[in-house]
């Protein structure tokens, strides 16, 4: 009988009886189980601002509301108009295709299509979206993103998967309700390259 894994207390990391440890990639934590993944969650850290400006990461939502968009990529930036304890943020429409195919960019105007801004900060005590104070808020309730635009509503939770890997994060998001928060769906993001 084959042994089952357990879950080590910090880092996603899994151990089997023969004391190997096994470390998870964006493909592996995609296919994972919501409740293997909210255990991920809760042991991750914040990304540090200086691993995420300037960079663009591929994502894949692992939800089944999220069936219509499963690729996409984030991006991150320094905005002047914010607070330094914020940075701003953006998505990329990707052509949709198989998770082991590569992430390419809706081209528009000679250049991939930017949409959905954001603020990321550090998840904040006093405000209503404080369920994971252990991550990033990626808040759409931002200047750049309009009211009229139903992105406007998303609160995803985001986190380092690693202390030691800044390249693979993984994310929760939520719609913003008047009286509560809708779970959506788990992403997975791997850094893929400069912004």
């Amino acid at each position: 009988m084959a042994a089952i894994p357990k879950r080590e207390a910090e880092g996603a990391m899994c151990a089997d009886v023969r004391g190997l440890e096994v470390r998870h990639d964006q493909k592996s934590l995609s296919l994972m189980p919501d409740r293997l993944l909210e255990e991920v969650l809760l042991a991750g850290t914040p990304p540090a601002f200086e691993s995420l400006a300037g960079w663009e990461f591929n994502g894949y939502n692992t939800g089944d509301l999220a069936f219509a968009i499963r690729k996409f990529r984030k991006g991150f930036y320094k905005d002047t108009d914010l607070p330094e304890s914020e940075l701003g943020g953006y998505n990329v429409n990707i052509k949709q295709s198989r998770l082991a195919e590569p992430w390419e960019p809706v081209i528009k105007g000679g250049k991939p299509q930017r949409h959905s801004y954001y603020r990321a900060y550090r998840v904040r005590a006093d405000e209503k979206d404080n369920l994971y104070p252990n991550a990033l808020l990626l808040n759409y309730d931002s200047p750049r993103t309009p009211k009229w635009n139903p992105a406007s509503l998303l609160r995803d939770y985001l986190v380092q998967v690693y202390p030691d890997k800044p390249d693979l994060l993984l994310g929760k998001a939520y719609v913003a309700l008047p009286f509560s928060r809708l779970f959506i769906s788990f992403f997975v993001l791997e850094r893929a390259c400069r912004g």
